[in-house]
């Protein structure tokens, strides 16, 4: 990288790599290429087979911002996880530490004030680090940020894929986080930049059977802990076919609703009796058997369509919107996949009377 960091660094950008080597060298290139440059990488190899060691080894024989921690897969975990915390799962990774005994890892080793994340696969632009900064610094209340991504090659990204980059994208302020928090995970994990204070205050990552970033990120809230994207896109976000996660079942639909569940039921969803779902489609039934899984009631569903209602699905009534008034000591969860249909819902419930985010929640 060839610039010297002058002192302790701002900035840790936590880097970990697994067979990574036909891409690691660019990404690196591209943080070598920051306007700002009081920060430092620490690239954690996590078991490769290919040259990714050998490549992080030469960039940090000629760049003292570059370090690089083996792959023994002996992860060091920050402390404070707290209540909710249950026995991890096999890791991922075969006889590899796993993605997340890497970041752990790199947490620990951090050196920096603020904790960035990269993947081996993406490139950042060069005002990234700088714009990140820049809205942290001046903006106390919040923890952290993420930015704008483009999802590369771009002729491999699909409509649905072009469809939740742009949600991701609209993550801009806090108010649109808060209303989609249990919707999809609201900020693109190789954008992250949170205050080293903020992740410590939960414990770091957690190695369960769902995305680590999303239980972070929900864990980071239920704190109180605020944060949102720079209105930019900074980040280039690898999509091809062998990424982890669209591979692994940790980040299949089921594992990001058990995920969204888990953090429900300890937040917005305690001390009321049981949820009303509204939508009995695809997404909703799968929803509610999952809210049945985790011993939570299924009052009741809500449809517009009349040919639904009066049914019963998994035993529960199908009614109409105005009928869902009588279900008050309910949490009612919308459940609709698509944007345009979960802003009709939306719609629907504020018509009712429901207050989000109290007595309604957007999840998909």
């Amino acid at each position: 990288m060839g610039r010297a960091v002058h002192g302790e660094p701002v900035v840790t950008v936590v880097l970990p790599v697994r067979d990574g080597a036909a891409s690691l060298g660019a990404a690196l290139e591209s943080l070598r290429g920051q306007m700002f440059t009081r920060f430092e990488v620490v690239v954690v190899d996590d078991g490769s087979r290919d040259d990714s060691a050998r490549i992080a080894r030469e960039w940090e024989q000629r760049d003292e911002r570059v370090r690089l921690l083996g792959g023994d897969g002996t992860g060091a975990s920050l402390s404070g996880i707290g209540p909710d915390t249950a026995a991890a799962p096999a890791r991922r990774g075969g006889n590899a530490g796993g993605i997340v005994a890497a970041l752990q890892r790199g947490l620990a080793a951090a050196r920096g004030r603020y904790i960035a994340r990269m993947d081996a696969d993406d490139r950042c632009h060069p005002e990234r680090l700088a714009a990140q900064l820049n809205l942290l610094e001046g903006s106390p209340g919040l923890a952290g940020c993420g930015t704008g991504v483009r999802y590369v090659p771009e002729s491999s990204v699909t409509p649905r894929a072009a469809e939740y980059a742009a949600w991701l994208n609209s993550m801009t302020d806090w108010d649109t986080v808060a209303a989609n928090i249990f919707v999809e995970c609201p900020l693109a994990h190789p954008t992250f930049m949170f205050r080293a204070g903020a992740l410590a205050d939960v414990g770091g990552y957690r190695d369960r059977a769902w995305p680590e970033d999303y239980d972070l990120l929900l864990r980071l809230w239920r704190r109180g802990h605020r944060f949102v994207a720079v209105p930019r896109v900074l980040l280039d976000w690898g999509n091809e076919p062998g990424r982890l996660s669209r591979n692994h079942p940790a980040y299949s639909l089921a594992a990001f609703r058990s995920c969204r569940v888990h953090h429900l039921r300890r937040s917005v969803l305690d001390g009321r009796s049981g949820v009303v779902v509204w939508g009995a489609g695809p997404t909703g039934k799968s929803l509610a058997r999952e809210f049945a899984a985790q011993g939570v009631e299924v009052r009741a569903f809500v449809e517009v369509d009349p040919r639904k209602i009066g049914q019963r699905i998994h035993g529960a009534p199908v009614c109409e919107a105005e009928a869902a008034r009588g279900f008050a000591d309910a949490l009612h969860v919308g459940a609709v996949a698509r944007s345009a249909g979960r802003e009709a819902v939306r719609g629907a419930a504020v018509g009712v009377g429901l207050v989000e985010g109290v007595d309604f929640v957007a999840m998909a």
